[in-house]
């Protein structure tokens, strides 16, 4: 699924990004990579998606939200 689709309140890991080279250097700068746990905070009414990431949020738009896919995280 990817991080458009995924349920507020849920953890995640990143399983792939399908995004923009230079979209992709900056996420990793930001500590999002694959492997990474995701938690979605919430999720706004233009399409951005609020994510917690290493005790960080980000909000991604949809667009580069749409190209990272993750799956349920268990650990």
């Amino acid at each position: 699924m990817s991080l458009v689709e995924a349920k507020v309140g849920s953890v995640y890991r990143v399983t792939q990004m399908l995004v923009e080279q230079k979209i992709l250097r900056r996420l990793e700068a930001l500590g999002i990579l694959e492997g990474t746990r995701i938690e979605i905070l919430n999720r706004k009414r233009n399409g951005a998606t609020i994510i917690k990431v290493r005790g960080a949020r980000w909000a991604l738009g949809s667009d580069i939200a749409s190209g990272i896919n993750l799956e349920d995280y268990t650990a």
